[in-house]
């Protein structure tokens, strides 16, 4: 049980996410925590990619990004959540973060790095795996707002993620976006030794 939490070792606690600045959303907007980074630094990202093992094998668990940009995109649109952090900021501390405000669930379990990859656009992501279970139908995300319709004036609210699922390892390969592939590779070679 862990003190702070009251959560059992091992499982998740589905909190109301802390409204923490947010980095670039997923419809490629950018916040005062991206604009605050050096131009020529690359952007950095961390993020956490929960697992469970079910009578078929592993299932991840992923994220679809919310918003007009994303709504219509499905195979290589998912991620594991992930958001941006700061230089000097510690990456595991972001993934924490991140994955609270993306889904209000607090992770709890032993963290397993899984290493980074860079994305296409030249973002560097940094990830840690963990061993848990949810309702993917119950997790509340943070939300961004932007210009919607283009050009129109009007500013609207959309979720950061817009909904959750569990996929067995072939199909996360199919629904991750490329650039994060590596990491499902990699939990599946760490969970097969």
């Amino acid at each position: 049980m862990d003190a702070d939490t009251g959560a059992a070792h091992g499982s998740v606690l589905l909190t109301k996410p802390a409204p923490l600045p947010t980095a670039t959303g997923y419809d490629g907007t950018r916040s005062t925590l991206a604009d605050s980074n050096d131009a020529r630094m690359p952007r950095t990202s961390a993020g956490l990619l929960m697992y469970r093992r079910t009578s078929g094998g592993i299932e991840v668990f992923l994220v679809h990004p919310g918003g007009p940009f994303w709504a219509k995109k499905d195979a290589g649109a998912w991620s594991i959540p992930k958001g941006e952090y700061l230089p000097g900021e510690d990456p595991l501390d972001a993934a924490r973060r991140e994955f609270v405000e993306e889904t209000g669930i607090v992770p709890d379990g032993e963290l397993v790095e899984l290493g980074t990859v860079k994305q296409a656009g030249g973002k560097i992501v940094t990830a840690w795996a963990f061993e848990g279970d949810c309702d993917p139908d119950a997790i509340r995300s943070n939300t961004f707002a932007m210009e919607w319709p283009p050009r129109s004036g009007r500013q609207q609210e959309f979720p950061e993620v817009d909904r959750a699922a569990w996929f067995d390892l072939e199909r996360a390969a199919e629904k991750i976006l490329k650039g994060q592939l590596d990491f499902i590779r990699r939990l599946g070679e760490m969970l097969r030794t």
